[in-house]
């Protein structure tokens, strides 16, 4: 009688250790701002990697991510099609950085930018790759702040 107890004991042992709900076990529930102010397009391209492995990592159900974006990081979201004009050195919002930035949306990651440096560097919004009137933020520096200051933990990829 004790082998099939020990079995069954065993069996669920497995299913449990092979569940993909461990990892949230581990990581819980998290609240994390990631901070983009680079223009280094492969430097952003790898930020939006580390953003994707968190959210695997943690489950979409159980992170709370937003990416701030002020100064030449702008350039993330930014059409280069638009560059003419504006106060930017380079613009990687292309197609292939539209379809990532869309793939992290879908999993409810938020693109804030930084009104200042839209301002201060004459870009249009129409020159913004899917960023409504919510996503702008007065300053980036400050919202970057605000966020630490309710609870989100700061990551600078």
């Amino acid at each position: 009688m004790k082998r099939p107890l020990t079995t069954l004991a065993l069996i669920l042992i497995a299913i449990t250790l092979s569940s993909p709900l461990l990892a949230n076990d581990r990581y819980g529930k998290q609240k994390v701002v990631y901070h983009i102010n680079g223009d280094d397009a492969q430097a952003q391209v790898a930020a939006l990697r580390n953003v994707q492995n968190h959210v695997n990592a943690v489950g979409a159900d159980n992170i709370e991510l937003k990416i701030v974006m002020h100064g030449d990081g702008v350039s993330l979201v930014m059409d280069p099609d638009y560059l003419e004009g504006t106060k930017m050195k380079v613009a990687n919002g292309t197609s292939e950085m539209q379809a990532r930035i869309a793939g992290l949306k879908q999993q409810g990651v938020a693109f804030e930018v930084c009104a200042n440096t839209l301002k201060g560097r004459n870009i249009p919004r129409d020159a913004l790759y899917d960023v409504e009137d919510a996503d702008i933020v007065p300053s980036g520096v400050a919202e970057l702040s605000r966020l630490q200051q309710m609870g989100f933990t700061y990551i600078k990829p």
